[in-house]
């Protein structure tokens, strides 16, 4: 039996992911901190059955207790989402940053060296994109001005032509746009020298848009789905931000969980850092995932504002072919299936 930590397992995709090792017959214990951003309530003493430790994973002599006996350690706690405003910094990179660096350092002295890491599609930027005559490009970042004057579709930056959004794969350059992206990627290279200097073996998992039961109630570290949600809940129209095509890869929780179970097993094979698009594969654009949740919640049509978030990327969709090559892992729950019981399902308060 392998013996599985889980960090933030107490979370919306945490404790998913701790019920899905735990029915796949690992011995799982959960290490959360409880930040107020995830939970407005006080951490439960167990997940599906397995203890909680209340630990900051800041906390140097508090995670080195919480080590002995472990196989692997799955990191999904983190801060995220964009945050209210640059005050948010300092805590971003602190839990994000200074966080995954107290546990590689705990990991390695006590000789733990399997690790799967909850990473996203926000290490990306933006996606992929095409020029009819310069093909693959890398669109610069959005400005205020071009949002706000209604201009949301990046151009060529050689030719200042309309531009093709394209799968993204796990080889694309990385080019964080946001505080929260800026440490996913500081994740990633943290993670990636770990395993460089103890010989131990990384799945990065980058996420793309999870949705399902018990995401945050509307705060402003929820996502997307989550915002619409408590919006219909409360008799309000969903508010659609830019022109609501921007494309999307929304990915069920549990089939986030069941890339997890794949990547536990996988990290027991080989040394090294490999990262994988968690992703449905079948992309959507914002303003239909907001139809289908009002129509499916029997709630007031989405508004289209025109809004945007700077920091914001216009599409990311991505390719998810080597997840199903290397972990044996492919996503299974619709779009039109999964929002149906996300319509009705509880979140957290």
């Amino acid at each position: 039996m392998t013996h599985v930590l889980v960090t933030g397992g107490a979370g919306f995709i945490g404790s998913q992911v701790v019920a899905a090792l735990s029915d796949h017959g690992h011995d799982v214990t959960v290490l959360d901190f409880g930040h107020p951003s995830a939970h407005r309530g006080p951490l439960p003493t167990a997940v599906a059955g397995a203890p909680v430790r209340a630990v900051d994973v800041r906390d140097r002599p508090a995670v080195a207790a919480c080590l002995a006996g472990v196989d692997v350690v799955v990191h999904q706690a983190a801060l995220v989402g964009l945050g209210v405003d640059l005050d948010d910094l300092p805590e971003y990179v602190s839990c994000n940053d200074l966080g995954t660096a107290v546990l590689l350092a705990e990991m390695a002295r006590a000789g733990i060296h399997r690790l799967v890491l909850a990473s996203s599609m926000v290490v990306y930027g933006e996606g992929a994109y095409r020029c009819d005559r310069h093909g693959s490009v890398r669109p610069p970042a959005r400005t205020a001005v071009d949002l706000d004057g209604g201009r949301f579709e990046p151009a060529c930056p050689a030719c200042a032509a309309p531009l093709t959004s394209a799968l993204v794969d796990e080889d694309a350059p990385l080019d964080p746009r946001n505080v929260y992206a800026a440490t996913k990627v500081a994740q990633e290279h943290l993670t990636a020298a770990w395993a460089r200097q103890t010989g131990g073996s990384v799945t990065a998992l980058r996420y793309h848009n999870v949705y399902g039961p018990g995401m945050p109630r509307d705060t402003p570290y929820s996502g997307v789905a989550a915002i619409f949600r408590s919006a219909i809940a409360a008799g309000r129209p969903p508010r659609v931000f830019e022109d609501g095509r921007q494309r999307r890869d929304f990915v069920h929780v549990r089939d986030v969980a069941a890339a997890n179970v794949a990547a536990v097993a996988a990290t027991g094979d080989r040394t090294g850092w490999h990262a994988y698009n968690i992703a449905s594969g079948r992309p959507a654009t914002i303003g239909e995932m907001a139809a289908e949740l009002s129509r499916a919640a029997d709630g007031p049509a989405p508004v289209t504002t025109g809004e945007f978030r700077l920091g914001d990327v216009r599409h990311v969709v991505a390719s998810p072919a080597r997840a199903e090559a290397e972990l044996g892992f492919r996503a299974r729950i619709t779009l039109a299936r999964g929002i149906a019981e996300f319509a009705h399902a509880p979140l957290r308060g």
